[in-house]
């Protein structure tokens, strides 16, 4: 299998006034292709500074963080940029929809930013809008659609260049228990077509639905388990190596 995400030793590490507060201490983990990940543990423990680094829009105090085979933990902020855009596709808890845009423009805004042509760009929105179920929604603005259909457009646009890696964060945390486990049956089709996925959550049927749970506590992985979907039986990857003496 091909690794997609090879994090070793990783450690972010904050200010505040003259104390240093750790977030992430000592975290080493792989995902391979097409592997589907659930991060959970309480609040504070460090999972979405963690999902920050992964997708390249923070920069860790020490350690590294390799993403399609290559090193992104100290790109510059231009290169940072470009690789989100064409490497990585977010999902985040809230749609981060533009209001003026119809779902279809939405969805094109990534690839119009790639450089794609127009042409081109509208049929991979109209492609990608019909695998989420949306494709008679494509001139609705999203103060026209639910909170459900504005999840999957988010999707679709997360989908638009063909990521190497599917970064959600809390994906279900703004929808009802209905609408959350359609987007749950959504996350598991996407990974049967072949896309990885890392998600942070505090939802258990989510977290219950990814192949793999790497639980964390205090900035550290305490358990990473695999879980047989057949007959749900869970098998230990093995735990994260001791983080440094600090």
């Amino acid at each position: 299998m091909t690794a997609i995400v090879e994090v070793r030793d990783l450690a972010r590490e904050y200010r505040m006034g003259d104390e240093r507060v750790p977030a992430l201490r000592g975290v080493t983990f792989t995902v391979h292709q097409p592997e589907y990940v659930a991060i959970v543990g309480p609040s504070g423990c460090g999972k979405s500074t963690l999902l920050n680094l992964l997708g390249v829009i923070d920069r860790p105090t020490s350690g590294t963080v390799s993403i399609a085979g290559e090193r992104v933990d100290q790109l510059d902020d231009a290169r940072a940029t470009e690789f989100r855009l064409r490497r990585i596709g977010f999902v985040f808890q809230r749609f981060y929809l533009l209001q003026a845009l119809s779902a279809r423009e939405n969805v094109e805004l990534p690839l119009a930013e790639a450089g794609m042509s127009t042409r081109e760009r509208r049929a991979r929105a109209l492609e990608l809008l019909e695998y989420v179920g949306l494709g008679r929604r494509e001139r609705h603005r999203p103060s026209q659609l639910s909170g459900g259909e504005q999840q999957r457009v988010a999707i679709a646009r997360a989908l638009a260049n063909r990521p190497a890696l599917l970064l959600a964060d809390e994906p279900t945390g703004e929808l009802d228990a209905r609408t959350g486990a359609e987007m749950i049956a959504l996350f598991e089709r996407l990974n049967r077509d072949g896309t990885t996925i890392v998600v942070v959550t505090h939802d258990e049927d989510l977290a219950r639905a990814a192949k793999r749970v790497i639980h964390m506590r205090d900035g550290t992985i305490v358990d990473d388990v695999r879980v047989d979907p057949a007959d749900r039986r869970v098998e230990p990857v093995g735990l994260a190596p001791e983080p440094h003496e600090r």
